[in-house]
C-alpha cells in the first residue's frame, strides 16, 4: 500500500506536497519521494525513511516548481532498497516521472514486453515496469517528434489499461506537458480530485490517494477519479478528462474502509469514519443476538483504527468503553513487519496495557481485523497478564483467509491464521475465551450505507474471488516466493549489503 499525490498550481508546490505526504504517511512508512518540474527540468528527492526523515530544509529549497508529484511507500512484493523509492523517471520520450499505488498482477509478462521494446527496467518494482509501458506507448503515438496532445495522452492510457492488470492509481509528470493521472478500470485503489482558486482567481488542481490530503492543502474535494478514467492537467492549469477503459466498473477495495484509510477521509462518496461506526453497529447487533451469554463488563479497542468501532459497540451493548492500551505512536504498523520475531517485539513496544482497566473484568477486545494473528495473541496475553477474568476478541472484518494481490502486502495464505482453520481453532490459537467475526454482508452494508450505488467491492482476502484475470495457482506460487517471511529476510539482507557496497565505493 502506498500514498500518491500530484499538484498543478501557480506557485511553488514543494511544501504542499510535503504536507500531503505527512498525512498519507499511514499508507507507507518505508520510503518517500517528491519530483517537481521547474523550467523544463525535474527536481527530485527520494530515500528510505519517513517523510520527516527524507526531506530536510536543503532538499525542500531545491524542489522548485509549480507542478509536482509525491509518493510514500512500503514494498508490496519487491525490495526495500532505496533504489526502489518512488517516483521513478525515464528520459524518453520527453522525460517522464511516475508514482504508483497498487500492484500489477501480470508484471512478469510486462517485464518481458519492456525487454522486447528495448526499455530497460533496473529494479524489481512493478511501478518502474508500469512507467516504461506508459513511456513506450506514448513514444509509439507521438514518435518523440511533437508535444503530446490531450488525446495522445488519453490514447496512451487506453493502451496501458489494455496492457496491464491489477489495482493501480497513478500520478505522472511529462516535461513540457503537465500532470497525468489514471485509475484502474475497477477503481480498486483510491484516487480523488481536488480544486481551488488562487488569489488571482486562477484554477489549481490536486490529486491524492485520500481526501484528507486535499483538505490539509486548502483544496476542495471535487470527486473521485472514476474507474478507468484518465486526467491530464496542463502546466497552465487546463483540465482534460476522458474515459480510458472499456467495461469499467467501480469495485473499491473494502479493506481501505476497514483498516488502511484515515477516518477523516472520504472515498467513493463514503466517509471512512461513518463506515467504521456502522461496522461497530452491525457487530454489536451480532453480539447481542449470538453472544449475550458472555456478560461483557467492558469494551476496549486495540488502537487506533478500531476505536470508532469499539465506541459504537459499547454504546449499543450498554457497557463501559475504556482505553485499556497506551499506544507508542512512533512504531509502524506491525502486520507489514518483515519477520515474525520483529513483529512480536514490535507489538510489545507498540502497546502497553493499563492494568486497572482489566483487573477482574470480562473484557471484549475490538480490532479492525485479524491477519497473521501474531498481534492478536500477544494482546490477549497482555490482557490476561493485567488481571482480566475473561478475554473475548471481536474483529470488525470477517476472516482473512486469502492473499491480497492488488497492493496490500498481506502474507502468503499459509501465514494467515484463518487459512484452513475454523473459528474455534483460531480462538484457541490467539488464547481468547471467545472470538467474534463480522459477517461479510454486515461489513458491506456498513460501507454501502452512505453510498447505495456501491453494488460490489474488491474483497478477495475474505472470499478468494479475484476480479481481474490471471490470478491463478502459478501467480500465487510467484507471490509465495516474494512475500514469505523467509523471502523478506533474504531481501532485507541483500538490501543491507547493497547499502554497504554503495557506501564502500
Amino acid at each position: 500500500m502506498c500514498g500518491v499525490v500530484g499538484i498543478v498550481a501557480n506557485s511553488p508546490v514543494n511544501l504542499s506536497l510535503y504536507d500531503s505526504l505527512t498525512v498519507l504517511q499511514h499508507r507507507g512508512q518505508d520510503a518517500a519521494g517528491i519530483v517537481t518540474l521547474d523550467e523544463g527540468n525535474f527536481r527530485q528527492r527520494k530515500a528510505n525513511g519517513l517523510v520527516s526523515e527524507v526531506f530536510q530544509q536543503k532538499h525542500m529549497m531545491r524542489l522548485k516548481g509549480n507542478i509536482g508529484i509525491g509518493h510514500c511507500r512500503y514494498p508490496t512484493a519487491g525490495s526495500s532498497s532505496a533504489a526502489e523509492a518512488q517516483p521513478f523517471y525515464v528520459n524518453s520520450p520527453f522525460g517522464i516521472a511516475l508514482a504508483h499505488n497498487g500492484n500489477l498482477t501480470n508484471s512478469r509478462a510486462l517485464k518481458e514486453k519492456c525487454d522486447s521494446i528495448f526499455r530497460h527496467v533496473n529494479t524489481s518494482s512493478d511501478s518502474e515496469i508500469l512507467l516504461n509501458i506508459f513511456a513506450g506507448r506514448l513514444q509509439d503515438i507521438t514518435g518523440c517528434r511533437r508535444k503530446p496532445t490531450a488525446e495522445d495522452i488519453f490514447e496512451t492510457i487506453r493502451g496501458v489499461n489494455k496492457d496491464i492488470s491489477g489495482g493501480y492509481a497513478v500520478v505522472s509528470l511529462i516535461i513540457g506537458s503537465g500532470l497525468v493521472a489514471f485509475r484502474d478500470p475497477n477503481g480498486i485503489r483510491p484516487l480523488v480530485l481536488g480544486h481551488r482558486k488562487d488569489e488571482q482567481g486562477r484554477d489549481e488542481y490536486m490529486l491524492a490517494s485520500e481526501s484528507v490530503a486535499l483538505s490539509i492543502c486548502g483544496f476542495n474535494l471535487v470527486r473521485d477519479v472514476e474507474p478507468g478514467e484518465g486526467i491530464f492537467i496542463e502546466e497552465n492549469g487546463t483540465l482534460h478528462t476522458a474515459m480510458c477503459a472499456e467495461n469499467a466498473k467501480l469495485q473499491p477495495c473494502i479493506f481501505e474502509y476497514v483498516y488502511f484509510a484515515r477516518p477523516d477521509s472520504i472515498m467513493n462518496g463514503v466517509s471512512v469514519y461513518a463506515a467504521r461506526v456502522s461496522m461497530g453497529t452491525n457487530l454489536a447487533e451480532k453480539i447481542k443476538r449470538e453472544y449475550s451469554h458472555l456478560n461483557i463488563d467492558v469494551v476496549i479497542p486495540i488502537p487506533e483504527t478500531s476505536c470508532d468501532i469499539a465506541v459504537q459497540i459499547a454504546r449499543i451493548l450498554g457497557v463501559p468503553y475504556r482505553q485499556g492500551f497506551v499506544k507508542n505512536r512512533y512504531i509502524g504498523r506491525t502486520f507489514i513487519m518483515p519477520g515474525q520475531k520483529q513483529r512480536k517485539k514490535s507489538v510489545r513496544n507498540k502497546l502497553n496495557p493499563i492494568p486497572a482497566e482489566f483487573k477482574g473484568k470480562r473484557v471484549l477486545l475490538v480490532d479492525d481485523s485479524i491477519v497473521r494473528g501474531t498481534t492478536s495473541g500477544q494482546i490477549v496475553d497482555m490482557a490476561r497478564e493485567s488481571g482480566a477474568e475473561a478475554v473475548y476478541f471481536a474483529s470488525a472484518a470477517p476472516e482473512v483467509r486469502y492473499a491480497n494481490v492488488y497492493g496490500i502486502d498481506m502474507p502468503t495464505v499459509k501465514e494467515l491464521i484463518a487459512y484452513n482453520r475454523t473459528n474455534e481453532e483460531i480462538c484457541e490459537l490467539i488464547h481468547a475465551d471467545a472470538l467474534i467475526y463480522q459477517d461479510i454482508k454486515d461489513m458491506e452494508n456498513a460501507v454501502r450505507a452512505e453510498n447505495p450505488a456501491l453494488t460490489s467491492f474488491e474483497e478477495s482476502v475474505f472470499t478468494g474471488e479475484y476480479i481481474t484475470p490471471g490470478v491463478d495457482e502459478e501467480y500465487f506460487a510467484f507471490l509465495d516466493q516474494q512475500r514469505s517471511d523467509d523471502a523478506k529476510a533474504d531481501k532485507a539482507w541483500k538490501d543491507s549489503n547493497e547499502s554497504l557496497e554503495i557506501y564502500n565505493i
